[in-house]
């Protein structure tokens, strides 16, 4: 019975973690009555009165299937978890006794291809009135990861002390990387002579070569952008490789001034159209797609 009821306890935990770092995300328009619905029947179940050992089964499988919901809805998975409490009083010059407790966390676990470690601590006060909590400390632990924007983004979320920040943008974070490559996959099968991928399946930065004009090459470099809110937004930039000769006859700057039209041409038409027509520019039409693959154009 004690070790179903500490199992229960640590489940409970992780939902939190991960319901709280859910507030923040929005779900698409179509899926909100879904995920209501969903969480309505999970949480149909009373926790209270667990007198028997079938209660606890019974409790221990919702939390388990929630847990499951939220790691399907959110992509992250919380493989451990472990909570201290310690017990602070003080008793202030009003003579007003406050009851202090410090809640020291750690879990792990990842968002897809990205692993964490967070520790952070909780210090709760509470007198005959009121019950308030602050995050005192908060240490992110990731390891060694090709994406350099997360860097930043870890140590600004460690200095606000802000949790569900980090959770909230990991998720979007993680959302864009995938879109990306999966965008990189779709033009270089679509264009196997034109396309290039220098990093990989996962490369940030696609070449173009013309397959009409040998020399010329366009590179798409993508990163993500996270702003000082967390905000995670897409940034695609042109670089432009082309022989002396070609920039030598280019009296109108059409090579000079390439990057920016190309920012114009995300703004207009969003990024796979934008990919679109620079392919098609240089390899002078719109392709036949290999059998294997669905076009989306």
């Amino acid at each position: 019975m004690d070790s179903e009821q500490a199992e229960v306890r640590v489940l409970e935990a992780e939902v939190a973690a991960l319901k709280r770092a859910l507030e923040e995300l929005p779900a698409p328009g179509e899926d909100t009555a879904r995920i209501q619905k969903s969480f309505q029947e999970i949480y149909q179940s009373d926790s209270e009165g667990w007198e028997t050992s079938k209660d606890l089964r019974s409790n221990l499988g919702n939390l388990e299937s929630e847990l499951v919901f939220l790691n399907t809805l959110t992509g992250i998975n919380i493989r451990k978890y472990s909570k201290k409490i310690e017990n602070l009083t003080s008793t202030e010059m009003t003579e007003r006794r406050i009851k202090k407790v410090l809640q020291r966390h750690k879990l792990s676990g990842n968002c897809h291809m990205i692993t964490f470690q967070v520790e952070f601590q909780i210090l709760e006060f509470q007198d005959k009135e009121n019950l308030s909590s602050i995050i005192t400390d908060l240490n992110i632990i990731m390891e060694s990861t090709a994406y350099s924007e997360l860097s930043e983004f870890v140590s600004r979320a460690e200095e606000r002390r802000d949790l569900f920040m980090f959770f909230r943008s990991l998720h979007f974070f993680v959302e864009w990387c995938e879109y990306r490559k999966r965008t990189f996959k779709h033009f270089k099968e679509k264009y196997p002579a034109a396309v290039q991928l220098p990093e990989g399946a996962s490369s940030s930065c696609m070449s173009i070569r013309s397959t009409s004009q040998p020399g010329f090459e366009l590179v798409i470099v993508w990163r993500m952008h996270i702003d000082e809110e967390g905000k995670v937004l897409p940034k695609l930039d042109l670089l432009t490789q082309v022989p002396q000769r070609a920039l030598e006859l280019d009296q109108k700057g059409a090579v000079t001034a390439a990057p920016l039209h190309f920012r114009a041409l995300l703004g207009l038409l969003g990024i796979e159209a934008a990919l679109e027509s620079l392919l098609r520019l240089l390899c002078g039409g719109k392709p036949r797609c290999p059998p294997s693959t669905q076009c989306c154009y």
